[in-house]
């Protein structure tokens, strides 16, 4: 007898492909730091049960040339607050955008979820990736 999966393709890519604000940057005018940006209250929505996910998400990048603007940066991080999407994946889309906006040396980011049903979350997602193709 086959097991058939509650969770579809579909779920599996909700929200990736909701049309998420721009963040702003500024010239940065030093070489060789990091900076963290902690977002403490982190919000968004399970894509299947629509029940609310509460998360600390943590940013870390090395500049290049680019800083973020962090106005902007939490602007974008509220198009998540009533977005269906997996934890999994806010922490990888995240990722990707801060390397698109910023184009960082490096970066990383962490998404430490509270426990719903008695399950805690933590992602983290790191760039450069390694090189391969990504998952469809």
């Amino acid at each position: 007898m086959s097991k058939t999966s509650r969770y579809t393709a579909d779920h599996a890519k909700a929200g990736l492909d909701a049309n998420f604000p721009e963040i702003e940057t500024w010239p940065n005018q030093f070489p060789g730091y990091e900076i963290v940006v902690d977002v403490p209250e982190f919000t968004s929505v399970c894509p299947k049960t629509a029940l609310p996910d509460f998360g600390v998400l943590v940013i870390r990048y090395v500049p290049n040339k680019l800083c973020l603007e962090l106005k902007s940066l939490k602007e974008y991080l509220l198009a998540y607050r009533n977005l269906g999407i997996f934890q999994e994946n806010i922490v990888n889309q995240v990722l990707e955008d801060v390397v698109r906006y910023a184009r960082p040396v490096s970066a990383e980011v962490e998404g430490d979820f509270r426990p719903r049903g008695g399950i805690a979350t933590r992602v983290i997602a790191r760039w450069p990736r390694p090189r391969g193709k990504r998952a469809k």
